[in-house]
């Protein structure tokens, strides 16, 4: 009859057609590599940056906010007017004057409020990074070695390995290679106790592989 439609014929089912050969010119999508799932599991799924440690974060605190706007231990930073003095010798390039600053800062404040104090140790780290600024990297080491055992011996880990990383720094900048190996020999001494106990030299420790490798080359 006239309403009747006409019977549909099945064409080949999608198993059986051949799929149309790409053009040479039409680049194929980049492969994503394969990662094992076993190493997926120990990562942080929200790393952080490391903070910045050593002379690093010391410049950090030259180059930020005026210390006369900041809070320290129970109130305002107790030597702030001093430390805002100092840093702005530093940020003008007064490398003498901001040394005396801070050499008069420490010698003042240790007898008031103790050589231990934290806003002191602050300003005996700036003292060390202005020596190494002003290329007195012998004296630059012994502060930042210094203040790293006071930290160690007050249970502050955190504290003890920038001023090892400190150190680091300027026992790089020392090019007598006696001297190097001297210092290098406290450095490594102090740095690998610190690597053995819970904390960030533990989980730094490929900066202590490369000072091994620096003391290396100089008992080479």
């Amino acid at each position: 009859s006239t309403g009747t439609r006409p019977a549909v014929v099945p064409g080949p089912g999608p198993e059986l057609a051949e799929p149309a050969p790409l053009p040479v010119s039409v680049p194929r999508p980049a492969v994503a590599p394969v990662i094992d799932p076993e190493t997926v599991i120990g990562l942080d799924p929200d790393p952080r940056p490391a903070p910045a440690r050593g002379f690093d974060a010391v410049a950090e605190a030259v180059l930020g906010d005026d210390p006369r706007t900041l809070a320290g231990e129970g109130g305002a930073v107790l030597l702030a007017e001093p430390l805002a003095q100092v840093n702005e010798a530093v940020r003008a390039g007064q490398i003498e004057e901001a040394a005396a600053l801070a050499e008069r800062t420490v010698a003042e404040a240790s007898g008031t409020l103790g050589a231990t104090h934290p806003e002191v140790l602050r300003v005996r780290e700036l003292s060390a990074y202005i020596a190494y600024l002003a290329g007195e990297s012998e004296r630059a080491f012994a502060l930042s070695l210094d203040l790293a055992r006071i930290h160690r011996a007050a249970d502050d880990a955190e504290g003890a390995y920038g001023n090892v990383r400190s150190a680091a720094t300027a026992w790089r900048g020392v090019r007598d290679p006696e001297e190097g190996l001297r210092l290098g020999g406290e450095l490594l001494g102090l740095w690998t106790e610190l690597a053995a106990e819970d904390g960030p030299a533990a989980e730094d420790i490929e900066e202590l592989e490369s000072a091994r490798i620096r003391m290396e080359r100089l008992t080479g």
